[in-house]
């Protein structure tokens, strides 16, 4: 799962010398924009088939939140 968020990210980041880790902060660490976040999550939506409630993207601030939020929720 994680291998799979990473090669997400990756296609929204310019920068190939980041590092990704579970432990990335999408802000701060990666430098996305929220409105990259919100294109990010919808193409997690697309890839796993499922649907992030508006609610909870707020509380998805690193690349481990995401990861573990996919495990729990995604087929």
């Amino acid at each position: 799962m994680f291998e799979r968020a990473v090669a997400i990210l990756k296609e929204h980041i310019d920068n190939d010398e980041i590092e990704i880790t579970r432990d990335s902060a999408l802000v701060d660490d990666l430098a996305l924009s929220s409105l990259e976040v919100i294109n990010i999550v919808a193409d997690f939506e697309d890839e796993f088939d499922i649907e992030v409630p508006d609610r909870v993207i707020p509380s998805l601030r690193t690349v481990g939140d995401i990861v573990d939020y996919l495990e729990k929720n995604a087929e």
